[in-house]
């Protein structure tokens, strides 16, 4: 007899009893299982009872700072962290993120947006997204040769290129703030040189055929970083829809 395929578990932590309803719903229907929590502590409990497959924790909680939270949750667990966050708190998404974060959804959010976000963190986190070879349209990138192909024609990178875009395909579908990109390619003397990321950018999007905007593999997020999407959303409102 074949088991049923395990649904993935889902810590929702918010203390907003109206929003945890309907994620909790929305998510349910989707096919997921999901546990509820509104304060942090409660939140660390449910990880100690049983890791999650991913945890949607929003920054504004009653008795601990999200930020506190995020940090105890990753020493408790590997388990993808998306942030919830109201609009306006840039300086506190780009801290968590900074702090190990894997993504952010901003409020209000449409269910739609939140559940696409959730299933692509937990893509990333299979084994599969961690091959040595990457497909995203016609370009095929092998993170061990260091070649890549479009359309089966091999395309030259220079090595800063090349560092760039794994650190991207790498971390596909999750965000990732300037100053990791600067630090991580660069060094961390170069925390502050962001022009750096948009003239490599300008390069990888003219030698993929990349349009950039909504259609684009290397998504903008403003003020805060870019995200590389692999297979780009037919409209920006197919991907984001209350932005």
């Amino acid at each position: 007899m074949t088991l049923p395929e395990k649904k993935p578990d889902i810590l929702l932590v918010d203390d907003e009893p109206q929003l945890r309803r309907l994620v909790r719903g929305a998510l349910t229907e989707a096919g997921f299982s999901v546990r509820v929590a509104e304060t942090g502590k409660a939140a660390l409990g449910e990880v100690v009872l049983g890791a999650p497959d991913l945890v949607i924790l929003d920054l504004g909680l009653p008795d601990i700072p999200g930020s506190e939270v995020l940090k105890a949750v990753h020493s408790l667990c590997s388990a993808p962290v998306l942030i919830l966050s109201v609009f306006g708190e840039e300086r506190e998404k780009v801290s968590a993120l900074e702090a190990g974060a894997d993504d952010y959804v901003t409020k209000p959010f449409s269910t739609g947006e939140l559940i696409a976000r959730i299933r692509a963190l937990l893509r990333r986190t299979r084994p599969a997204a961690r091959e040595p070879t990457c497909r995203f349209g016609d370009i095929e990138v092998n993170l061990v040769s260091r070649q890549v192909l479009r359309g089966g024609k091999r395309i030259k990178l220079t090595a800063m290129e090349f560092s760039l875009l794994s650190l991207f395909v790498t971390n596909r579908d999750r965000v990732l703030t300037h100053k990791r990109i600067l630090r991580e390619v660069w060094g961390p003397a170069a925390e502050n040189r962001t022009h750096y990321i948009r003239i490599y950018l300008t390069r990888l999007r003219q030698k993929f055929g990349d349009p950039g905007g909504a259609g684009g593999y290397f998504q903008t997020e403003s003020g805060i970083g870019y995200r590389f999407v692999g297979d780009p959303p037919a409209t920006a409102d197919a991907y984001r829809e209350t932005r």
